[in-house]
C-alpha cells in the first residue's frame, strides 16, 4: 500500500473553555449578606474519574437546616452557605460517604479534591430505577444520555438511534440525519467494523443496553474526520466502572421473522476492567421494486415496460466485541479491544418484465430468478494508550486500529419467456471474491491554557486497501457454465487518507467559541482489469476544512449557539467500479471512475432552553454541496434475448445541492417514571 507524505506543520486555532469565576457586582457581597462560598471537586478513588452529579449535604450541627449542591460534568460544585457550622457529606449511589464533622464556616472555602470509594458492600441492594434520557448541548454537539430508558429496554443499537432527535432509520435499517443519508457513524470516536460509512446491518443486533451515549454532531468541530456531509454520530459503548461482576442480556423475537440474542457484561477486579458485548440475529426481509419505463427512440421494439421485483432476504449476523483496559497508574491506561462479526445471507430475487406495444397490449414477457448466498467475517484489533497530566483536562491519547474483512458472494440467474410463448432460456452466474484491509493510526493531544483556553493538536492516518475478483459464467447448450470473458473483472482500490488538525477556544464571561481547521490530504490509486477494460486511474487531492463553533449563554439553563462546518463525501468504490452490474436483464449499474469528491458548507443556528421539567431545543439549518454525484440513466443500444432495450444507470457530477430546514425537540418529565416526548424536521 502506498502512504502518501504527512503534513510538516500543525494549525493553531479558537477552542472550548472551562469556566470563570463570576465577579460579583457591588463590592464584598459575602460580609454583607454573611454568605460563604463551598467548592471543590468529587473523584472516583481509583481511576480518578470525576463523579458528575455526586450530591453535597450541608447540615447545621445545631439546627435543622440544610443546604447542598450537586457537582457537575467536571466534578466540580460551588454554592454558598450562611455562616455557622456544619456536618458536611460527600455522596454518590454505590459509594461511600465522605463525612467532614463539625466544620467552622465564616469564610470562602476550597475542600480541593474529595476522592470516594465504591462500597461493594451496598452494590447488592441498590435499587434498579429507569434513568430517563437527557440531552446535553456542547459548543460542537448534542449529546443524548440513553440512560436506561424503557423505550429501548430489550431493543438494538437502532431503535437507540431511532429515538435520538433528527435522525431517523427506515424499514432496511438506512440511518439518516436531517433527511441525509450521508452521514458518519463512529463506535467510541472511532470508525468500526460493526458500520462502515453508514452499513448499519449490524446495528440491528447491537444491544441497547450496552449503549452509555450517542453525541449528534451536526456541526463537527476539527478533530472528527470530515467524511460525512450530513455530520456524525457517535455511539458511547458502556463500560463500567463498578468492582466485581455486572451484565446485562436480552432475547429478541420479532415478525416478519426474526430473533437474536445480546449480551453485555463487564467485571473489574482493581486496576483491571474487563467488558464485553456480544449479540446474535436471524432475521427474514421480504421487500419489492417497481420500474416503469418508457422508451422514446423509434428503433425501440417496446415502447413501455413494466418491471416488478419481489425480494425475500434471509440475514445471519454474530458480532462479538472484548476488551481489557488496564491502569497502569492512576492517570495512565491502556485499553486493547477485538472485534469479530461474522454474517451469513440469502437473499432470492424474483423479476417479472411486461414489455407492451403502443396500444398498450402485452407482447412479451419474461421471468428472472437470482438466488444470491454471501457470507462474510470481519476481524478488527484496536489500542488505546491515554494519560492524563496533573492538570485537568491535560492529555494525550494515541489510537491505533487494524480491520481485516473477507466477503465471498455466488449468485445463479435463471431466465424463462412465459409470453408469448414458454421457452427456457440459459442461465448465468457469478462469484465475487473481495478482500479488505484497513488501518488507522490517530493521536490527540489537549492543552489547557490557564482556565478558559483550551488548544487541541492531532494527527491521523487511516488506509483502505481492497481487492474485488468477480468471475461471470454463461450456460451454453449442454448446460455447461463458461466464464465469459467481458464480464469477468479484477477491481483494485487503494486509498490512504493523511490529516491534521489544530483548534483553539476561549470563554468570554458568557460567550465560548471554538475555531478550527483540519487539512486531509486523499491518495486513491485504481486499477481496473479485465478483457475489454485495462485501466489505472490515480487521484490525489488536499482540502482544508475551516470549522468555528459558537455558544452564547443567556444564563445556565438557556443558550445559543452558532455553527459553521466543511465536510466531504469521497466516492465510494461501488461508483467508481467501471465494470456493469448483472443483478437485472434490462436495468444495469456502471460505476465511474473519473468520479471527484464532492464538498459542502452548512450552517446551523441553534437555541436550547431548559425548565424544570420540559426540555426544549430547536435550530435552522443550511448547507450548499458542489460536484455531488447524480445518478443518469442512458440507452445502452444493446438488447436482451427478448429484444428489449438495456438501460445503464451511471453517476455523474452534474450540478450543485442546496439543503435547507428547520427542526425542534421536546422533553416534558412530570415524575420520574414518565417521559413526554416531541421532534420535527422539515
Amino acid at each position: 500500500m502506498k502512504i502518501s507524505n504527512l503534513f510538516a506543520f500543525l494549525v493553531f486555532i479558537p477552542f472550548l473553555v472551562f469556566g470563570q469565576n463570576k465577579q460579583k457586582p457591588g463590592g464584598n457581597t459575602n460580609q454583607q449578606k454573611q454568605m460563604f462560598e463551598l467548592r471543590g471537586e468529587v473523584h472516583e478513588k481509583v481511576a480518578n474519574i470525576p463523579l458528575e452529579f455526586a450530591t453535597i449535604i450541608v447540615k447545621q450541627v445545631k439546627g435543622d437546616k440544610v443546604f447542598g449542591g450537586m457537582t457537575n460534568a467536571k466534578g466540580k460544585f460551588a454554592f454558598e452557605v450562611p455562616q455557622g457550622r456544619y456536618d458536611i457529606s460527600f455522596e454518590f449511589i454505590s459509594f461511600k460517604t465522605v463525612t467532614k464533622e463539625n466544620v467552622s464556616v465564616n469564610k470562602d472555602m476550597d475542600f480541593g479534591e474529595i476522592f470516594l470509594e465504591e462500597d461493594a458492600e451496598t452494590l447488592d441492594e441498590v435499587e434498579l430505577i429507569a434513568e430517563v434520557s437527557t440531552m446535553e448541548v456542547k459548543l460542537d454537539k448534542k449529546i443524548y444520555n440513553v440512560g436506561k430508558d424503557m423505550t429501548v429496554k430489550g431493543g438494538t443499537a437502532s431503535d437507540v438511534l431511532d429515538n435520538v432527535p433528527s435522525v431517523t432509520v427506515d424499514a432496511d435499517g438506512v440511518v439518516s440525519l436531517r433527511g441525509n443519508e450521508n452521514v458518519r457513524i463512529l463506535i467510541n470516536g472511532k470508525p468500526s467494523g460493526l458500520v462502515g460509512l453508514n452499513d448499519t446491518e449490524a446495528l440491528r443486533q447491537f444491544p441497547a443496553d450496552a449503549i452509555a451515549k450517542v453525541e449528534v454532531i451536526t456541526s463537527p468541530s476539527a478533530r472528527y474526520d470530515a467524511e460525512g456531509t450530513a455530520g456524525i454520530l457517535n455511539i458511547i459503548l458502556r463500560r463500567d466502572k463498578l468492582q466485581g461482576l455486572n451484565g446485562v442480556g436480552t432475547v429478541n423475537l420479532g415478525f416478519p421473522e426474526q430473533y437474536g440474542f445480546s449480551t453485555s457484561v463487564n467485571y473489574r477486579v482493581n486496576d483491571v476492567n474487563f467488558f464485553t458485548n456480544i449479540g446474535y440475529s436471524d432475521r427474514e426481509g421480504p421487500g419489492n421494486a417497481r420500474y416503469e419505463t418508457t422508451y422514446f427512440s423509434p428503433q425501440a421494439t417496446y415502447p413501455f415496460t413494466d418491471q416488478r421485483i419481489d425480494y425475500n432476504r434471509s440475514r445471519k449476523n454474530l458480532n462479538a466485541n472484548i476488551g481489557l483496559e488496564y491502569y497502569l497508574a492512576k492517570n495512565t491506561s491502556i485499553t486493547g479491544s477485538f472485534l469479530y462479526r461474522d454474517s451469513k445471507r440469502d437473499n432470492i430475487s424474483e423479476n417479472v418484465t411486461d414489455a407492451f406495444d403502443d396500444f398498450d397490449d402485452l407482447v412479451n414477457s419474461t421471468y428472472r430468478e437470482e438466488s444470491e448466498e454471501s457470507e462474510g467475517n470481519v476481524f478488527q484489533y484496536d489500542l488505546n494508550f491515554l494519560h492524563k497530566f496533573k492538570k485537568e483536562g491535560h492529555q494525550i491519547d494515541l489510537d491505533l486500529q487494524y480491520q481485516n474483512n473477507d466477503q465471498i458472494e455466488s449468485s445463479l440467474i435463471t431466465n424463462e419467456e412465459t409470453f408469448p410463448s414458454s421457452i427456457e432460456l440459459l442461465s448465468q452466474k457469478f462469484n465475487s471474491d473481495e478482500t479488505q484491509n484497513r488501518f488507522l493510526i490517530q493521536s490527540d493531544y489537549v492543552l489547557p491554557i490557564g482556565e478558559d483556553q483550551q488548544l487541541e493538536l492531532g494527527i491521523r492516518i487511516n488506509g483502505n486497501d481492497r481487492d474485488t475478483d468477480y468471475k461471470f459464467f454463461d450456460e451454453n447448450e449442454e448446460g455447461d457454465f463458461i466464464v465469459n470473458d467481458s464480464l469477468t473483472n479484477l477491481f483494485l482500490y487503494d486509498e490512504v487518507i493523511s490529516a491534521v488538525y489544530g483548534q483553539y477556544g476561549r470563554k468570554f464571561g458568557k460567550f465560548s467559541a471554538l475555531l478550527g481547521l483540519r487539512i486531509e490530504a486523499t491518495d486513491i490509486d485504481i486499477r481496473s482489469i479485465g478483457k475489454e477494460i485495462d485501466s489505472i486511474n490515480d487521484k490525489y487531492y488536499v482540502n482544508p476544512f475551516p470549522t468555528a463553533n459558537l455558544v452564547y449563554e443567556l444564563n445556565e439553563n438557556e443558550n445559543v449557539t452558532l455553527g459553521y462546518n466543511s465536510r466531504i463525501r469521497r466516492p465510494r468504490s461501488y461508483y467508481i467500479n467501471p465494470f456493469p452490474s448483472q443483478s437485472s436483464q434490462t436495468n444495469i449499474f456502471q460505476g465511474n471512475p473519473d468520479l471527484d469528491p464532492s464538498i459542502s458548507h452548512g450552517m446551523d443556528l441553534g437555541y436550547y432552553k431548559r425548565w424544570q421539567k420540559v426540555t426544549f431545543n430547536t435550530s435552522v439549518y443550511y448547507s450548499r454541496a458542489t460536484d455531488i454525484f447524480q445518478f443518469i440513466s442512458s440507452d445502452t443500444g444493446e438488447t436482451t434475448e427478448a429484444g428489449i432495450p438495456i438501460i445503464k444507470r451511471t453517476p455523474i457530477h452534474l450540478n450543485t445541492e442546496d439543503r435547507y430546514g428547520m427542526e425542534f425537540s421536546a422533553n416534558y418529565t412530570p415524575r420520574k417514571n414518565r417521559r413526554f416526548g416531541l421532534s420535527f424536521n422539515y
